[in-house]
């Protein structure tokens, strides 16, 4: 695909440096917003202070956002009265976040994933015929990520967890952690935070039952690897129809 000008929101934090540098190699123009002033952002065509978006926008093919959700929801509104696609790889949105967005994708495609990594979908899908191969077995998920992420459990183990509904036939009940006496119950499907260090991201699902041990695992070596799925994403949502869109449907399309 030809060249494409993507604004950047969040310009400063871990991803949106990574999807920045990722984009300019693809030989895709970025434009950097930041929350507050302008800053100095290397090898980009010009930075704006979040309150400019609507500037930042001018021109724009689509507007790529990692950033936190009180300030995402507010890019993407001002993204969509401007008609520009929108990838979101923000976390932790509640209902209300996530109805402005909805809202926000009857005027301009909007695409939202916890995680733009392709292995992850692969998990997502393994993990979804593990769990109804094994009826009955227990299951466990941990994930583990840097020691500055602020949503617990990360948008992709909440991802992994409706799977794991999805899958069962019983009624599961997370469990969060487990301290002092506790009997674990055949509904549970515990659910372990870890967060420390730089750990860019890992993710394990534990089935076990009949005297095994099923693990399935994922682990994102380099933040690359979200930013390449993410400007996979942008790429495929130039042109799309208005709506609300997921990475699978990315990935599908390739496929189709």
């Amino acid at each position: 695909m030809s060249g494409l000008r993507v604004v950047v929101t969040g310009a400063t934090g871990r991803m949106g440096g990574a999807v920045m540098e990722a984009a300019a190699e693809r030989g895709h123009a970025v434009v950097a917003v930041t929350e507050t002033a302008p800053m100095d952002v290397p090898d980009v065509e010009g930075t704006y202070a979040g309150s400019d978006l609507r500037a930042a926008l001018s021109g724009a093919d689509a507007l790529v956002d990692f950033t936190v959700p009180e300030a995402s929801v507010g890019y993407v509104s001002t993204a969509a009265e401007a008609g520009v696609p929108c990838v979101v790889g923000t976390t932790g949105f509640g209902e209300e976040g996530t109805s402005r967005l909805r809202e926000a994708s009857e005027r301009v495609p909007v695409l939202r994933a916890a995680n733009f990594a392709r292995g992850v979908q692969a998990l997502l899908r393994a993990v979804g015929a593990a769990v109804e191969a094994l009826p009955g077995y227990d299951v466990e998920l941990t994930e583990t990520h840097h020691n500055g992420k602020r949503d617990a459990p990360s948008g992709t183990a909440l991802t992994i967890l409706d799977g794991i509904d999805a899958a069962r036939e019983d009624d599961p009940e997370r469990v969060y952690g487990r301290e002092g006496e506790h009997l674990r119950e055949p509904s549970e499907v515990g659910v372990h935070v870890r967060r420390a260090g730089d750990v860019r991201g890992e993710h394990e699902v534990l089935l076990a039952g009949n005297e095994e041990v099923l693990t399935l695992t994922h682990r994102a070596e380099s933040r690359g690897v979200w930013a390449a799925g993410a400007l996979d994403a942008a790429e495929w949502l130039v042109d799309r129809d208005p709506g609300f869109y997921g990475f699978a449907d990315v990935l599908e399309g390739e496929n189709a």
